[in-house]
């Protein structure tokens, strides 16, 4: 009767332990998903505040959109945490993300900074640019030098009709244009916009660089001539 007891109690041990080295368990110890824990809180309502209107509007009722894209799309947030479905909202400066079918807000942490999109692909960083454009940029160029892309959009308040024969001019949100940075390993060249703001920071360049913006026509407010010269700066 003894032996029975031991040996029932050996395989239920046996089965306890295969069971918690299972792929799926074993995955669980090292992947997290995302939660309001993580946050400390999220969006109950998406508004705007409207001075010229007396009240807060909601995205609906403001033409045009906040989003770079309106869409969610599948893309890793962080090291040993699950996918999840984020979109940018580049009004806000905030990456958002699904959750049981409802949107939160990741927080601004080093473990978040660095967003990768699977589809279409994209890289979304965390940057401290040390003036007011801190924050969520495009990654469109890797290497030793990089390129990033600021995308911003601005909210324009409802306008008050002017007299009783008039109507409201409807809020809406306007997408602003690019802003462009460069990370050099001698720093950031904010808002390029001259040949000169380069050779700063490439003196012993200076030739071949000059070279290069002559033979291509390199204008600094065109981003596939910005994707071009560093590029070139990476060789």
């Amino acid at each position: 009767m003894r032996k029975v007891i031991i040996i029932t109690f050996l395989v239920s041990f046996s089965i306890s332990y295969a069971q918690n080295l299972t792929p799926s368990n074993y995955q669980a110890s090292y992947s997290s998903t995302l939660s309001v824990n993580d946050l400390g809180g999220d969006h109950a309502v998406f508004r705007v505040n409207s001075e010229n209107s007396g009240r807060s509007l909601t995205y609906d009722e403001i033409i045009g959109s906040p989003y770079h894209s309106t869409d969610f799309h599948l893309a890793k947030v962080a090291d040993n945490y699950e996918k999840a479905a984020v979109r940018y909202n580049s009004y806000l400066d905030e990456i958002e993300f699904q959750k049981d079918g409802k949107p939160l807000v990741l927080p601004k942490e080093n473990k978040f900074s660095r967003i990768e999109i699977a589809s279409p692909k994209s890289t979304i960083v965390l940057l401290e640019t040390k003036d007011e454009l801190s924050g969520y940029f495009f990654e469109l160029v890797k290497g030793s030098n990089k390129l990033y892309k600021k995308v911003r959009t601005k909210f324009n308040d409802v306008v008050p009709a002017a007299n009783s024969y008039a109507s409201d001019k409807a809020a809406f949100f306007r997408t602003l244009e690019p802003v462009y940075y460069i990370q050099t390993t001698k720093g950031l060249i904010r808002k390029t916009k001259k040949e000169k703001d380069i050779l700063l920071f490439f003196p012993e360049k200076k030739e071949s660089i000059e070279a290069f913006f002559k033979s291509n026509s390199i204008k600094l407010n065109k981003e596939e001539d910005l994707i071009k010269l560093v590029n070139f700066l990476n060789q």
